[in-house]
């Protein structure tokens, strides 16, 4: 089980930031790219409410929460601080709550949240944009949406629908999920959408190099 991390100090975050931020340029241009081209996410799941202004010292700007409650505790302490997403498993009865505070939901996957996005999509802010997650392993314990229905569905989004998302197996080494990744990014390709969030502290180089255009960074900043 993953502790909260307590004690977070800002240089030592910054000082990750900016190692992530190198490794990432290095990533980017194997694929082509520029690193303006892949935004750096820190996930902070596990920074607990009174920590979390210490990321802004160190220099960090988006941030991603995993669970509705805390997301509206921590954007609601620190108005202006971060711009955040939402990078958690989405409840339906969830939705309204996480509407007002976030720029992108990563993990649309049910029909019952495409529902309640419809009914409650006045709440949020109009640059709203939602992420399809996509379950490119076919892992039966993962939520996510089948790559041979994610046309019908994205169809079905009440809210612009601009990339995908993926949570790849657990594996031993960062290049066993590269083929998730080009997975993933061929499926956007063909349907035509410019967003990939793929890549965490584990695997991140790899998945940019896949084209990633969002990474989930925690346990490498904050350790």
């Amino acid at each position: 089980m993953v502790e909260p991390v307590y004690g977070l100090d800002a240089d030592r975050v910054r000082a990750n930031l900016v190692e992530a931020q190198e490794r990432i340029a290095v990533a980017a241009a194997l694929s082509g790219r520029g690193p303006e081209e892949v935004e750096l996410l820190a996930a902070v799941k596990y920074v607990p409410l009174e920590s979390i202004a210490v990321l802004a010292q160190a220099g960090v700007t988006l941030v991603g929460e995993n669970r509705a409650q805390d997301l509206e505790a921590k954007a609601g302490a620190h108005p202006g601080l971060f711009t955040w997403d939402f990078i958690g498993h989405l409840q339906s009865r969830k939705v309204k709550q996480v509407l007002p505070w976030v720029r992108l939901i990563h993990s649309v996957s049910s029909d019952s949240v495409l529902e309640q996005l419809g009914r409650h999509k006045a709440l949020a802010g109009p640059q709203l944009e939602v992420l399809i997650e996509v379950n490119v392993a076919g892992e039966a314990s993962k939520s996510g949406v089948a790559p041979a229905d994610l046309a019908a569905f994205a169809a079905r989004c009440p809210v612009p629908v601009t990339g995908l998302m993926t949570m790849p197996p657990l594996a031993p080494r960062a290049e066993d999920n590269r083929r998730h990744f080009a997975a993933l990014r061929e499926l956007a390709e063909q349907h035509g959408l410019q967003r990939l969030s793929m890549g965490t502290s584990q695997d991140y180089e790899v998945a940019v190099e896949e084209g990633a255009t969002i990474v989930r960074l925690g346990s490498t900043l904050y350790s």
